[in-house]
């Protein structure tokens, strides 16, 4: 579990996040939401410690991550796997080199050892067989599929996803959604995942927080997102009238039935 106490950051004069408090909860898929230049890429980086509040608490299992030294701080990165947006995979490694780049780096394990847990990992995303090519040689949504192997190679307890499905057609990143989601549970994971998909909303938020200009907006679920009354989560989730005309029937029966 991750918890977030009276979270600013700054740059400069301008205040980016005001006061965000919330939980993110291990087992679950967690969605930060939002606008562009809502904050929510900066909430993430927070997070992970790309950057450094102006002041709050990030609170890993209690551990408080802001105010660990550099040396704490690398150990516990050790404890997180990250999806990048565009999978920043290494072009010149093949997909098992790539795999076991962070057993390469920081696991304390024999070649062989590394090997086996690479392939555990590529066996777990079905993608064993791809084993051999290179990132140019295969689909985006195998590349993403590669970068989640990757990210959870050290077993994670803390998994960072942004923007997962960036580029990828609405099938694909149902099969993404759902890799992320039953993975989480399998490995009983604090997943947190920065997106603009609003089918991985519906389909896989299990706790969702709406950023909007740098506050904590809403934050619930996805079953609860089509009864909310906040205007700013309803005009960014419904923001085509053809969604609002849906939201607006659903409604609707749901009250004829009720």
């Amino acid at each position: 579990m991750i918890e977030v106490k009276n979270l600013y950051k700054s740059f400069e004069d301008i205040q980016v996040l005001k006061d965000i408090s919330t939980m993110f909860e291990n087992g679950k898929t967690n969605l930060i939401i939002g606008r562009s230049g809502s904050g929510k890429t900066v909430l993430m980086k927070n997070l992970v410690g790309l950057l450094t509040p102006t002041s709050g608490k990030v609170l890993y299992d209690g551990r408080d991550f802001v105010a660990m030294t550099k040396k704490e701080k690398v150990v516990m990165r050790r404890e997180m796997g990250m999806i990048f947006q565009s999978a920043a995979l290494f072009d010149s490694m093949t997909v098992l080199e790539n795999v076991m780049f962070p057993l390469d780096m920081f696991a304390p394990m024999t070649l062989r050892e590394r090997i086996k847990r690479a392939k555990e990992c590529l066996d777990r995303v079905n993608l064993l067989e791809a084993q051999e090519k290179y990132p140019g040689e295969i689909s985006g949504g195998m590349q993403k599929r590669v970068a989640i192997a990757r990210a959870i190679s050290m077993n994670p307890k803390y998994l960072f996803c942004d923007e997962p499905n960036s580029g990828l057609d609405p099938k694909t990143s149902l099969v993404i959604d759902d890799l992320l989601h039953s993975i989480t549970q399998e490995y009983n994971m604090t997943t947190i995942i920065n997106t603009h998909d609003m089918n991985s909303v519906m389909g896989i938020g299990e706790n969702i927080i709406f950023i909007h200009e740098g506050r904590k907006e809403w934050q619930g679920v996805s079953s609860e997102i089509m009864h909310s009354d906040n205007k700013e989560l309803t005009d960014f989730i419904f923001a085509s009238d053809l969604l609002k005309n849906m939201r607006s029937i659903v409604l609707k029966h749901e009250k004829k039935e009720g």
